[in-house]
């Protein structure tokens, strides 16, 4: 319990210190991350995608292969 409240201080205090003084600095770090951040989460929908594809692909084939039971 005691670290809940302490780590909730922690958070006030330090969005407080980061909103009132380093807003300018931390709207240059989003705008420089979130141009990558963007590229890498399309990279990993691309790769998710085809690694569906072949799970689907794969359980296509392995259906085919399979002698059908009446």
């Amino acid at each position: 319990m005691l670290a809940l409240i302490v780590g909730l201080l922690v958070v006030c205090v330090s969005a407080w210190i980061g909103l009132n003084f380093c807003l300018v600095d931390i709207i240059i770090v989003l705008k420089g991350s979130l141009p990558i951040m963007f590229f890498f989460g399309g990279l990993l929908a691309v790769i998710a995608g085809i690694t569906a594809l072949k799970d689907e692909n794969d359980a296509s084939k392995k259906g085919e292969e399979e002698p059908k039971k009446d």
